[in-house]
C-alpha cells in the first residue's frame, strides 16, 4: 500500500472511524491512528478493507478503554497513598488540613505549584521561575494571589505586620 492510497483512506474513512471509537473511549483519534498504521504494517491490505478497519478500531478502542480505568484505579490509589499537603491538626484553634487542601487544590496548577514550591520546598521566587519558565516576579505576583485567595477561602486573617 502506497502512500497515496493510505492518504485516500484516511480521508475517507477516519472521521467515521473517530465517531465509531468515540463510543468506547476518550482517545479515539490514537486509536484509529494506530488501526491505519496497523493497516500499513500489513503490507497487503485485507480482502474487506472496511470491515477490518472497523474491527481493528473497535478492539483498539476498547482495550485504549480499558487501560484507562486501570490507570485511573491505581493513579486514585497512589493519590490515597501518597503523604498530604498538610498534617493533620488536633487544635481546635489551628488550621483545618482538610480545608486547606480542598482550598489548595482548586486553585490554577500553576499557583499551586508555586505556593507548593515556595512554602513545602523551600525554593526561591528565582528558583520557581527558572522550574516553571517564568520570571521571578510573575511567579511571586501567582504566590501572593493565590495566599490571597486560600486566606479568603480558609477566613483566615492577615498576619499583623511590626512598623
Amino acid at each position: 500500500m502506497g502512500p497515496e492510497q493510505l492518504a485516500e483512506l484516511v480521508d475517507r474513512y477516519a472521521a467515521a472511524l473517530v465517531l465509531y471509537a468515540r463510543q468506547w473511549c476518550a482517545t479515539p483519534e490514537d486509536v484509529v491512528q494506530t488501526a491505519f498504521l496497523k493497516l500499513v504494517r500489513l503490507g497487503t491490505p485485507p480482502d474487506n478493507l472496511l470491515p477490518w478497519l472497523y474491527k481493528v478500531v473497535r478492539n483498539g478502542a476498547i482495550d485504549a478503554s480499558r487501560a484507562a480505568r486501570r490507570r485511573h484505579r491505581y493513579e486514585a490509589a497512589a493519590a490515597d497513598s501518597a503523604p498530604r499537603w498538610f498534617q493533620p491538626s488536633y487544635d481546635p484553634t489551628g488550621l483545618d488540613a482538610r480545608a486547606a487542601s480542598e482550598a489548595l487544590s482548586v486553585l490554577p496548577a500553576e499557583t499551586r505549584e508555586i505556593i507548593v514550591a515556595h512554602l513545602w520546598g523551600g525554593l526561591t521566587f528565582e528558583q520557581i521561575a527558572q522550574a516553571v519558565g517564568s520570571s521571578a516576579a510573575t511567579c511571586y505576583r501567582r504566590y501572593a494571589a493565590g495566599i490571597e485567595t486560600l486566606r479568603q477561602k480558609l477566613g483566615a486573617e492577615r498576619p499583623v505586620r511590626a512598623t
